[in-house]
């Protein structure tokens, strides 16, 4: 399986919606492609919603990581909604929660960061 990747802009949020296997096959694109419309779109929020992703590994996790990084450094946040359960796993173990919040819907998180 591969990884479907849907970006959209709300005002500065980019919402991510991902479907299918995160992986070192499939990691290298969405970073390009989140990379590139954070420096298109002058993007400061990103809210990742993983429901449909059925599988992450560590590239994954490193692609993620890397993104927050990008969006905190220009004072953003970046919020993690409706986790599958193996995926929450592997982000409690990771220890990612400690610096991404986690909330239950893509409404949600976008209310929070000032999008209807």
């Amino acid at each position: 399986m591969s990884l479907v990747i849907n970006l959209e802009t709300k005002k500065d949020v980019l919402l991510i919606r991902l479907k299918g296997e995160l992986d070192h096959h499939t990691a290298e694109n969405l970073r390009n492609k989140v990379s590139d419309e954070i420096e298109k779109n002058n993007i400061h929020h990103i809210v990742l919603n993983l429901e449909e992703l059925a599988f992450m590994d560590s590239s994954g996790l490193g692609v993620i990581l890397g993104r927050y990084k990008q969006i905190q450094s220009q004072g953003g946040e970046m919020v993690v909604c409706s986790i599958s359960p193996a995926v929450k796993r592997l982000f409690d173990m990771s220890g990612l929660f400690k610096i991404i919040r986690l909330v239950d819907d893509e409404q949600y998180a976008l209310k929070t960061l000032g999008v209807a």
